[in-house]
């Protein structure tokens, strides 16, 4: 519900999420063996607690293209950002470059702020984060829907 609503054209302030964005969860679903002693206790998460939306510094975009697959971020997913968050080396962040939002991983080389794809089956281009580079955001979080 939350990734359809989402448009692809610009962040989204956490004023437009609805409050009332609540799933309904059953248990826990184990990575390992299922336990038969499991508590099927019925709880619920508000996905705007869950994914800190409530912070006024936090902003979702949805993902398009396939620059970061290999950071495990792909085409359509959604991205929760951070703006008060210090980018620092080894963060995926969102970047305003020659005008428009991109997805990449910052790194320092030679001394310099790189921003990178992570994609090693496609060739991009490094770009140097100076002073015609906004780095945005700092990426925290991305929700992916799997029946799509």
């Amino acid at each position: 519900m939350l990734a359809r609503s989402i448009p692809a054209s610009r962040p989204i302030p956490i004023a437009e999420v609805p409050a009332d964005l609540r799933l309904k969860v059953v248990s826990a679903a184990g990575a390992g063996f299922p336990s038969p002693a499991q508590d099927w206790e019925e709880t619920a998460i508000n996905l705007v607690e869950l994914l800190r939306l409530d912070r006024a510094a936090s902003f979702v975009f949805r993902v398009s293209g396939q620059s970061m697959t290999d950071a495990g971020i792909y085409d359509d997913d959604v991205v929760v950002v951070d703006r008060d968050v210090t980018p620092t080396n080894g963060r995926i962040v969102i970047a305003v470059v020659e005008g428009g939002f991109v997805i990449r991983q910052l790194v320092w080389r030679e001394g310099k702020p790189v921003l990178e794809a992570r994609n090693a089956r496609m060739v991009y281009e490094a770009v140097v984060a100076d002073e015609t580079v906004e780095v945005w955001g700092v990426v925290r979080a991305s929700v992916r829907n799997l029946a799509a």
